[in-house]
């Protein structure tokens, strides 16, 4: 029964088969549509930078180090990948004569559309996605912007980053001293308060722009975008000069990555770092500790600094994603003061305590529609201690009473063959420990909205708000003074393109101050492809163009030294308007840039020339205080007599700040870079620069001095500030570099040099020799040395968790590299191991 009843079933089944075999494949079709349904699409459309669609790119989803899904990308450049698999995703793209591109990783649900548009950089020349520029990112080739990215690869072998700063055009870098001084960043020829300095799109530079290099490690750095050029429509004041962007790295890997290294070198240097990473489901994950510690080479020079940083994300949908991420530095420096003015080294400290927070919340709200909201504190603490005075203790130096110490006899010689030899004042009698404490903290609210009306034209707006508090303590002279500032600014642009070969950018900002007012910063950009990217010799030709306007605060120091506030707070009203001295108003910076790039051998080559021409008005310049009873010649004796006595116990500095500076900086910067075979890229630069002081406070007002002026054999001086006529302070007209990157397999090595002219500068020894006269001041023209400065370093992963990696700075040993006076770092190296456990841990 059994048997028949199966067998009947057969028959019956073979019977049917024709109907059910013509209703099987609409079935097959129906549960296919509905696992595709529900399933995860990831989309977007790749592109060249320049715009245009690349066919036939391999798009692979990858999840856990193994490919899930992949698409090839059609004629219009387009690609969709679906997958029913829910998790933390990312894309690697490879196309022919393209760079492999890797992104950063991502969260997708069964039911989220996801689109990822990828742009290719051609394999021979690096060209990034910059985020300066526009606000948003976007391939450089799309912008106008000078902007310069510093990879991971230079970054990991510098404990700070001032030796990368100095590899790109238009940039000049200062630091007084040796490791661990004070560092300062010049951009086209601007001040060094003049740069907006963010980290992780928060502002991270003291109340007015002043930013200490010196101190930043390079702990947790992924990159760093350097914009040069105004840019206040985008960033607010401070970004007068240029704009430095540091972001911190995510964790990638599914399961924890560790990575530790430790290195020792000479001058007693040692350098720890461990680094935890990670991403699980929704949530990605980094936290980094590094120590760094040496004496360097002078007396009461030793530093050291600590240096924690976190970042943690959660992507709880497709759409939205929440980070929070935070640096916090501690460091101790000697500060020896200028070596070769005294031969005798200060017994003093400066202590910084930096921690920088930012949060954010980012939605892409609809297709077209995404949105940023991020708040960022900022609490800096700077301690000076000057403990106890060195030198030989000399009574009545200066015929007046005063006593001094005063360093050893030295002769003191320029760059520009001046020399001058005596003994200077080191030192004054007064109170010790002397100390100084600075405190800048910030809290800023940020919005940004773009909006994408077609694929050529987007839509940004903006807001910002920001709550700054700084104060200065100085115990031994009773002195506590603090300040609070609110500020805000609205923001909006468009960048667009037609055609994909004429981009442009169009912007602006409206700022209120509290100290200054309100101030208005428009700027705008093009570039247009003379020539599309193609095959052959010429390969490619843009033509660019920029133009913009920026404003700056005024530093916490220049507001309390304000030299108008010192002629009201004394009752000498009539003594600022016979000066003509106004309240500290903002620094202002206009800009003109035209320029060209072009590609040679199927864009083998890359040359980028352009000329800028920068206009600095109402700038900050310093009187020095002992030479007002000069200029106000109309007072009475006792009244000089009661202003010497008041200026000689004025402790905010030893000058005045007043905005009497104007200045025009112009110049021409060109960079080559290019690839020969697979493992070797070279890439080098030169800026000129030419930067003429117009109108200064000494050069305005030495009428009224009777003639008075600092001289060296009958050639004016500039004490404290330049002249007019003369260059601006540490700003060399020639600057260069030259870089060699080589990598294959697990062998890497660079070769790094940078060079810079002679540049005009003083000693400030002004009344500081042993009579308290200026025999010790020489011409400012070319005073400071050029110098060439070459680096070398290599790691090899002889193993896949464990490498060696060492690294040698300053290989001339070249000691003019700082400021006249100071010392800079001899030949110093360093060389270690590190260990890794899960390879690209923190990508």
């Amino acid at each position: 029964m059994i048997v028949f009843s199966l067998r009947v079933r057969r028959s019956r089944v073979c019977a049917a088969a024709p109907h059910r075999l013509r209703i099987l494949p609409v079935v097959a079709l129906l549960l296919a549509l509905s696992v595709l349904a529900s399933a995860a699409s990831v989309r977007g459309t790749v592109t060249d930078a320049s715009g245009a669609k690349v066919t036939g790119a391999t798009v692979a989803l990858l999840q856990n180090g193994s490919v899930v899904a992949s698409a090839v990308s059609a004629a219009d450049g387009s690609y969709q990948i679906l997958t029913g698999i829910t998790g933390r995703f990312y894309i690697v793209v490879s196309a022919k004569s393209f760079r492999q591109l890797e992104t950063p990783g991502f969260y997708a649900g069964r039911l989220d559309s996801v689109e990822r548009n990828m742009v290719l950089e051609p394999e021979w020349v690096r060209q990034s996605i910059v985020v300066t520029a526009t606000g948003t990112p976007t391939p450089q080739p799309q912008t106008s912007a000078a902007t310069t990215v510093i990879g991971p690869t230079d970054i990991e072998l510098h404990s700070t980053l001032a030796s990368d700063l100095r590899l790109m055009p238009g940039t000049s870098v200062q630091q007084i001293g040796e490791r661990g001084a004070q560092t300062s960043l010049f951009i086209r020829g601007g001040a060094s308060d003049d740069n907006a300095v963010l980290i992780d799109g928060i502002k991270a530079t003291d109340l007015g722009g002043r930013f200490d290099f010196g101190n930043l490690p390079t702990t947790a750095m992924q990159s760093a975008e350097v914009y040069r050029g105004p840019n206040s429509g985008l960033y607010g004041a401070d970004a007068e000069s240029g704009v430095l962007n540091l972001t911190t790295p995510r964790g990638t890997t599914s399961f924890p990555s560790f990575f530790l290294r430790g290195d020792g070198g000479n001058f007693q240097t040692h350098h720890e770092q461990f680094t935890l990473a990670g991403a699980r489901s929704k949530l990605d994950y980094l936290g980094a500790y590094d120590w760094f510690q040496t004496a360097n080479s002078l007396p009461h020079d030793a530093f050291h600094i600590g240096s924690a940083a976190a970042n943690l994300g959660w992507q709880p949908i497709a759409s939205t994603q929440f980070r929070g991420a935070a640096h916090y530095n501690v460091a101790s420096t000697g500060v020896p003061n200028a070596w070769d003015f005294y031969r005798v080294a200060d017994n003093a400290t400066q202590k910084d305590q930096d921690l920088y927070v930012s949060a954010s919340v980012d939605n892409q709200t609809t297709a077209s529609f995404h949105n940023l909201v991020r708040y960022g504190a900022a609490r800096k603490r700077e301690q000076y201690a000057l403990w106890q005075p060195s030198g030989q203790f000399v009574a009545n130096y200066d015929g007046f009473g005063d006593n001094a110490y005063l360093g050893n006899p030295v002769t003191i010689k320029g760059a520009n063959g001046s020399s001058a030899s005596g003994r200077a004042v080191l030192d004054f009698d007064e109170q010790y420990p002397f100390t100084q404490r600075f405190v800048s903290d910030r809290d800023q609210l940020v919005y940004q909205g773009d909006y994408t009306f077609t694929p050529h034209l987007q839509a940004l707006i903006g807001f910002q708000f920001e709550d700054e508090r700084g104060s200065e303590s100085i115990p031994s002279f009773f002195i506590n003074e603090a300040t609070e500032r609110t500020n805000y600014d609205y923001r909006a642009s468009v960048h667009g393109d037609f055609h994909s070969r004429f981009f442009y950018t169009l912007g602006g900002s409206l700022e209120h101050y509290s100290l200054f007012g309100v101030a208005t910063t428009p700027r705008a950009g093009f570039t247009l492809y003379a020539l599309r990217p193609r095959s052959g010799i010429f390969s490619g030709t843009r033509i660019l163009f920029n133009y913009g306007d920026a404003v700056r605060e005024p530093a916490l120091t220049d507001q309390f030294g304000s030299l108008y506030q010192f002629f009201t707070a004394n009752g000498l009203q009539a003594a600022a308007q016979q000066l003509h001295v106004t309240p500290l108003a903002a620094p202002t910076a206009r800009t003109y840039e035209g320029g060209f790039e072009q590609t040679f051998l199927s864009e083998h080559i890359l040359l980028r020339a352009s000329y800028f021409h920068n206009q600095f008005g109402r700038q900050l310049e310093y009187v020095d205080k002992f030479l007002l009873p000069n200029l106000l010649f109309n007072l009475t004796p006792s009244q000089q007599q009661q202003l010497g006595d008041t200026l000689a116990s004025y402790p905010n500095a030893f000058s005045f700040a007043v905005n009497t500076q104007a200045f025009r900086a112009q110049g021409i910067e060109a960079t080559l870079e290019g690839g020969i075979g697979r493992s070797l890229f070279l890439r080098g630069g030169y800026t000129w620069l030419d930067a003429v002081v117009q109108r200064s406070f000494d050069s305005d007002n030495e009428a009224l001095t009777g003639g008075y002026a600092p001289t060296y054999n009958g050639i004016p001086i500039g004490a404290v500030s330049p002249l007019v006529g003369a260059r601006p302070f540490r700003r060399p007209p020639h600057t260069g570099f030259a870089t060699a990157t080589w990598s294959t397999g697990r062998i890497a090595a660079i070769a790094n040099a940078a060079f810079a002219s002679r540049s005009d500068d003083s000693t400030y020894l002004d009344f500081a020799d042993a009579t308290g006269g200026n025999s010790l001041l020489l011409p400012n023209r070319n005073l400071d040395y050029g110098y060439a400065k070459m680096d070398l370093g290599g790691s090899w992963d002889f193993l896949p968790w464990l490498g060696v990696y060492g690294i040698a700075e300053n290989l001339a040993s070249n000691q003019h590299i700082a400021s006249i006076g100071y010392v800079s770092l001899p030949l110093s190296f360093r060389a270690g191991m590190r260990f890794q456990w899960g390879k690209g841990s923190g990508r």
